[in-house]
């Protein structure tokens, strides 16, 4: 049987998370295809060499401002029709989104915004949902079977959060926020998590680096890989890796047959 194993990371930093060995870590697990978001970087700066001299091949999609956001694509697999940003010029400046074709999948990167600075952060945040989720239905349109993986920055439900009651005002698990993704998982897409872990509490992938919230596991997840429901037959597994650590979030795998 063949199987595609991917992995979704926000690094914070893509070369930070190089010097802290991330390199060996791919070698190592040696999965088809890494999402990175938050890469921080210009793709004429990413020492791009290291991931072909392992076998892969990259695709990068960096912001416009310097050191800031942007997401790449790291595989063995050759994809088609690689495709930067949703032609949004306010989000695609910020290297939000890249997807790329293998065989019948469609798989999407994209790094959403985070509110967390502030309101007028807060309401790019909003638009942006908005206009993804009619990107998406648009794009459903045409390709049936799509992976969308990344760091959404919304934690779903109190299962998701270490503290709830205390975070029930904060950006990313606003009740908005929180309506927006049940609005689009009742859309026709599958929280490939869930779909295996149903009750598992204490899985996160993101955590503050204030008051050694991580060693305490005081944890959100945000991270996730999203499946259309033309897909469920096909999902195989999916974890959290959180003991992998060259960032404040952790990487998240997902395994499917092809």
């Amino acid at each position: 049987m063949d199987t595609i194993e991917l992995v979704s990371y926000n690094v914070n930093g893509i070369r930070s998370a190089i010097s802290k060995g991330l390199i060996d870590w791919i070698q190592q697990t040696n999965y088809d295809i890494y999402l990175f978001q938050e890469i921080k970087a210009n793709e004429a700066d990413i020492p791009k060499e290291l991931f072909e001299a392992i076998g892969y091949e990259c695709h990068f999609f960096s912001a416009q401002k310097k050191g800031y956001s942007g997401v790449g694509v790291v595989t063995k697999m050759k994809p088609q029709n690689v495709v930067r940003g949703m032609q949004i010029p306010k989000h695609d400046g910020e290297g939000r989104l890249i997807r790329f074709d293998i065989g019948d999948i469609t798989f999407i990167n994209s790094y959403f915004p985070s509110g967390s600075s502030g309101e007028e952060r807060q309401s790019v945040k909003m638009e942006y949902l908005d206009d993804y989720f009619n990107y998406i239905h648009e794009l459903k349109k045409e390709k049936k079977k799509i992976i969308i993986s990344g760091d959404y920055n919304i934690c779903h439900e109190a299962i998701d959060i270490h503290d709830p009651k205390g975070n029930k005002d904060s950006s990313g698990f606003l009740p908005e926020e929180r309506a927006w993704m049940t609005k689009y998982f009742d859309s026709g897409f599958i929280d490939t998590f869930r779909h295996f872990h149903k009750e598992e509490k204490a899985q996160y992938s993101w955590w503050s680096f204030r008051a050694n919230a991580r060693n305490n596991n005081k944890g959100w997840r945000i991270d996730y890989h999203v499946a259309t429901k033309e897909l469920e037959e096909q999902l195989l597994d999916a974890q959290i890796f959180m003991d992998v650590k060259h960032s404040d979030h952790c990487p998240i795998y997902l395994k499917i047959k092809v």
